[in-house]
């Protein structure tokens, strides 16, 4: 009996679209995380990438529980001292509703190349509109 072995060539992507209206943003993320890693295929290995492409779209309209808004904090530094600059997640979705889900995915993918490589499979739109209608994206439940 041989022992199958991905290969990165070998891998069949498909693109997925989610509606993020409504959907609670940590569960979304960790479902999302697993697309992009390719744990939903039975090909699944840890050392190469056969995700599928997730493009996201209402961004701007996901939930989250209890008083997160006021107390989820995003930081960002400057690189100069006394650069430390902080934005609540209520302001966070207000000037940019794409990175709250991008950074909650990012922090669930592997802190490597390969991580680096599945996050450029995902795409966050903040409204209802996006630019992928070529590739013919399924909808996903979650």
């Amino acid at each position: 009996m041989k022992t199958y072995v991905t290969k990165p060539g070998s891998v069949e992507r498909e693109w997925l679209i989610v509606d993020a209206d409504g959907q609670t943003l940590g569960r979304l993320a960790s479902r999302i995380a697993a697309i992009l890693r390719g744990k939903h295929k039975p090909q699944f290995s840890p050392a190469v990438d056969v995700g599928d492409f997730v493009v996201v779209v209402n961004a701007e309209r996901i939930r989250v529980t209890g008083r997160k808004m006021e107390q989820k904090k995003y930081y960002r530094h400057s690189g100069y001292p006394g650069g430390l600059y902080e934005k609540t997640l209520a302001v966070q979705l207000e000037q940019h509703p794409t990175r709250v889900i991008k950074l909650a995915v990012r922090g669930m993918l592997p802190r490597t190349r390969l991580g680096r490589k599945m996050l450029k499979k995902l795409k966050v739109y903040a409204g209802p509109d996006h630019p992928h209608e070529a590739q013919q994206p399924k909808p996903l439940e979650l």
